[in-house]
């Protein structure tokens, strides 16, 4: 019995080292997001890494340049390449071990994350002028990520690199026109999701800087219900519905879990954000939950400001890059208002609309390496999904060419500087008001004053060099002014560029 009893400990302690081994001899394997065709940032250092055996030795060989380390006990290695220059000149990445894996037809370039909800995912087949842009296009490149969740944070996920244009009409446009004016390869990794709110992109650890995100992941740690539907919608054999995938979509973390953490710390020049409309629902707060309104558990639009700046913070951090450039598409314009006053005048500057939201997303500029795109002359007065989405595409391009050169790039609209009352009237000054203009040659439109009384009437405006003067007729002492603070307000100033005024307020009551 003794002998049986030891063959049997011994049987099963070589099961146990043969499984050990096979936990470790794990095949040598880069990161997901190094395939064929993969677009390189140019004058960057250049993390690649992935996964081999523990202790095993791992050289990189790209452009001239060979790096070498060793895997981690958990198997992790990483490899810095120094900084590369631009090249449309496919080449190979070579990766050794104790096997070899060959990546073909690698450029190096400008490689930028779009990211958002559905207005970043509505598709280049829907939009005729970007559509047309397709036969045209060069050395653009794009990854497609994969539309999926995760309850914890990923480091893995699928797709490639394909030698095409985005799916994304609006990052299809801004690739096309950056290569334009660069003549540079343009990586595009497009990772968007229609309805997601901004919380559905947030790492959880940003629940101890921002008490909101707090209370909604507690709730969302709560509702066991909830995280056993995610599992089994994931593990459904045949895919999900339209109302799973609508059920995903609306959750808060998950979506960063699934589909941005696989991708630190890539380099990239920055990240398009067009995302919005999901935190418009209420001017400021949460709504109470309930089981019919738990997806509208995110911050409302006075609060969006903060939660934009401390997100993008976090992003630096997490890719440890404090020059990650991040570009804004603020929410064009649409006619409808929040959920406690839907039916709204759109050029009313006193209604709850979409004007409080572009306020928020210009707090982005308190940051540096930060831009706005500016479409406040874009947008449909009736539909949340405008298909104007090719000069969404145009200014990123000007403005991502501006910040990653030295050239005297006119990329950005009038932005006000400084208002002066002088007797009756205001007198507004703007920066970038080179050949300060109105499209259609009439007076310029948009502008509203007021006193002390806080009643707001339409401006007479004319423009004088680069400035702006503002009468009203029932208005003796103006004080304050609002321009193009309306949900889809009628505006006409551009500069000599063609591009339009920023939106603006001067009073801080609301």
């Amino acid at each position: 019995m003794r002998n049986t009893s030891s063959k049997i400990k011994i049987i099963g302690l070589l099961s146990l080292v043969i499984l050990s081994l096979a936990t470790s001899a794990q095949q040598l394997q880069p990161a997901g997001i190094f395939t064929d065709h993969m677009v390189l940032q140019r004058d960057t250092d250049v993390p690649v890494w992935g996964k081999s055996t523990p202790g095993e030795k791992v050289t990189v060989t790209f452009a001239g340049q060979t790096k070498t380390t060793k895997a981690g006990n958990d198997g992790k290695w990483m490899v810095r390449l120094d900084p590369l220059e631009a090249s449309s000149q496919g080449r190979d990445m070579t990766i050794t071990g104790k096997s070899a894996v060959t990546l073909v037809d690698v450029l190096v370039g400008e490689v930028w994350i779009c990211s958002g909800q559905s207005n970043m995912q509505f598709g280049v087949s829907n939009v005729p002028e970007v559509r047309g842009l397709v036969p045209f296009a060069n050395n653009i490149r794009s990854f497609e990520v994969k539309r999926t969740v995760a309850l914890e944070a990923q480091e893995t996920l699928s797709g490639e690199w394909k030698n095409t244009h985005p799916a994304s009409a609006v990052a299809f446009s801004f690739a096309y026109f950056l290569n334009d004016l660069t003549n540079m390869p343009v990586g595009i990794i497009h990772a968007s999701w229609g309805s997601s709110s901004i919380e559905a992109w947030m790492p959880r650890d940003m629940t101890e800087t921002l008490p909101h995100f707090k209370t909604i992941m507690e709730e969302f740690d709560r509702d066991t219900i909830r995280q056993t539907r995610i599992r089994e919608i994931l593990k459904a054999p045949n895919g999900w519905t339209r109302q799973d995938d609508v059920y995903l979509r609306r959750q808060p973390n998950i979506l960063y879990n699934g589909m941005i953490k696989p991708l630190v710390p890539y380099a990239v020049r920055g990240l398009v954000w067009y995302q919005g409309e999901r935190n418009t629902r209420y001017l400021s707060g949460m709504p109470a939950v309930t089981k019919e309104n738990w997806f509208h558990r995110v911050a409302g639009m006075k609060e969006y400001g903060e939660v934009l700046t401390q997100w993008i913070g976090r992003y630096r951090e997490e890719w440890q890059n404090d020059e990650m450039n991040f570009m804004i598409v603020m929410l064009p314009g649409y006619g409808k208002g929040t959920v406690s006053q839907p039916a709204i005048d759109p050029e009313d500057p006193a209604a709850e609309s979409w004007a409080w939201m572009r306020e928020s997303q210009m707090e982005a500029l308190d940051l540096p390496h930060t831009s706005v795109i500016n479409t406040i002359d874009l947008g449909d007065v009736n539909n949340v999904h405008p298909k104007d989405k090719l000069p969404i595409g145009q200014r990123g391009a000007l403005l991502a060419a501006k910040n990653m050169s030295e050239q005297d790039i006119l990329a950005s609209g009038p932005m006000m500087s400084k208002v002066i009352m002088l007797d009756n009237q205001l007198v507004v000054h703007f920066d970038n008001a080179t050949g300060l203009k109105t499209v259609n040659g009439r007076a310029p439109t948009g502008f509203w004053i007021a006193d002390n009384s806080k009643k707001w009437e339409r401006a007479d405006s004319r423009i004088e060099g680069e400035r702006v003067i503002l009468t009203a007729r029932n208005i003796a002492k103006p004080i304050y002014v609002r321009y193009a603070f309306a949900g889809k307000p009628e505006v006409n100033l551009v500069n000599a560029g063609e591009l339009p005024a920023y939106p603006f307020r001067t009073d801080d009551w609301e």
